[in-house]
């Protein structure tokens, strides 16, 4: 059974780190992400973001986590 495609990913921000992704609206030829760094917050407990490294430039973004379960901007895997 499918889930209807407007349905937001469930991910575990603590399992993202080294996973990979793809942007769906690739720029400057920076089309594939490692997740390279998880970003904690004050205590250390509570991931707030990541850090994406494209791996055509090695350019490193840092985003909240969250974002990547947006589908019309990011895919899981290199596609």
């Amino acid at each position: 059974m499918h889930k209807p495609v407007d349905a937001p990913r469930r991910l575990n921000p603590r399992k993202l780190l080294l996973s990979k992704w793809t942007a769906a609206q690739p720029r400057n030829k920076e089309k594939h992400f490692l997740v390279t760094e998880l970003l904690l917050d004050d205590d250390e407990q509570t991931v707030i973001g990541v850090a994406l490294q494209a791996v055509m430039t090695g350019n490193v973004q840092q985003l909240p986590w969250q974002v990547l379960q947006d589908a019309e901007l990011w895919r899981i895997g290199w596609k």
